[in-house]
């Protein structure tokens, strides 16, 4: 069995890069992440905070609400793991599947979400799933060693 094959990132793990306070939100409870596009992948991603904040959100009740006591907003730093469990669109005659779910946008539904100790500082990313490199998941590693490839047969 070839060990480093079966821990490489590409095969486990993708990254997801969201700009602020968006990224913040997650670790205090958004459950959903809106995209333009569906996702295929399921799993665990690295939640990347990208280098904009949108200042405009900052007023938005919800996100008010989830970043009350003053969470910080780091940019440019991996600060959490999360597992993308699903990804699809409400109907047009449904509720929303969330509070955090925006109309006519794809949601991806997070889960297991779990906040780095100490952000990550990662200067690149990208929209679309990514794939890490293996640096930097050791660096992830360091602080959620629970956090690991799942077992394939």
């Amino acid at each position: 069995m070839n060990e480093t094959t079966a821990a490489d990132p590409g095969t486990w793990i993708r990254g997801i890069t969201i700009r602020q306070p968006w990224t913040s939100c997650i670790l205090a409870g958004k459950d959903v992440e809106n995209r333009p596009a569906p996702w295929s992948w399921r799993g665990w991603l690295l939640l990347h905070a990208g280098q904009a904040t949108e200042h405009a959100a900052m007023r938005d009740p919800l996100v008010a609400t989830a970043l009350r006591g003053g969470r910080a907003l780091p940019t440019r730093a991996v600060i959490g793991v999360a597992r993308l469990t699903d990804c699809h669109q409400d109907a047009a005659d449904a509720a929303p599947c969330s509070k955090w779910a925006q109309p006519d946008a794809f949601h991806l539904v997070l889960a297991d979400v779990q906040e780095l100790a100490l952000p990550i500082p990662w200067l690149r990313g990208q929209l679309g799933p990514w794939r890490p490199p293996q640096d930097l998941v050791d660096q992830v590693l360091l602080q959620l060693p629970h956090l690991a490839p799942e077992a394939t047969s």
